[in-house]
């Protein structure tokens, strides 16, 4: 069943086995509130298990580019297009967050992006490979983040 993530009522919805509910709950509803704000986008997710086709499409641009398995499991995902980006994010159940920016033109921008929920760990199969910037977020506290460019196509 779909969910509205809410940024003004932060819900731990479909999250709860995560470890970090709350501030992945937060990072969600951070993601939220940028697609709201910059692109007038509703953020709907669904139960990972009710989107195969946006896990597998992660799993298979971050195992192709990178040869990086994600050994968390998929909670929420979502897939959607935006101002000609297709936007896919799967929410994991560490804590973890990624999207696949997607432009749909040749030549746009196209990249993948890590976000770690606060009070997790970096997972040991990005912990060597990635650098993670901090930000501060209201809603979600510490976010650490990290991204890589995509070079083949999807």
């Amino acid at each position: 069943m779909p969910y509205t993530v809410d940024f003004v009522n932060v819900s731990t919805t479909g999250l709860e086995s995560s470890p970090v509910a709350e501030t992945l709950a937060g990072l969600r509803a951070n993601e939220a509130r940028y697609y709201k704000t910059k692109y007038d986008h509703v953020f709907t997710t669904t139960p990972a298990a009710e989107a195969p086709e946006a896990v597998e499409r992660v799993a298979r641009v971050l195992k192709d580019e990178r040869d990086i398995v994600i050994e968390s499991t998929p909670l929420e995902a979502t897939d959607f297009e935006v101002e000609g980006l297709r936007m896919t994010y799967v929410f994991y159940e560490s804590g973890l967050s990624i999207n696949v920016m997607y432009a749909v033109e040749d030549g746009g921008k196209r990249a993948v992006g890590f976000k770690l929920s606060d009070g997790m760990e970096v997972p040991a199969e990005l912990e060597s490979r990635f650098k993670f910037a901090r930000q501060k977020s209201k809603l979600a506290g510490t976010i650490r983040g990290s991204y890589f460019v995509i070079k083949g196509e999807y």
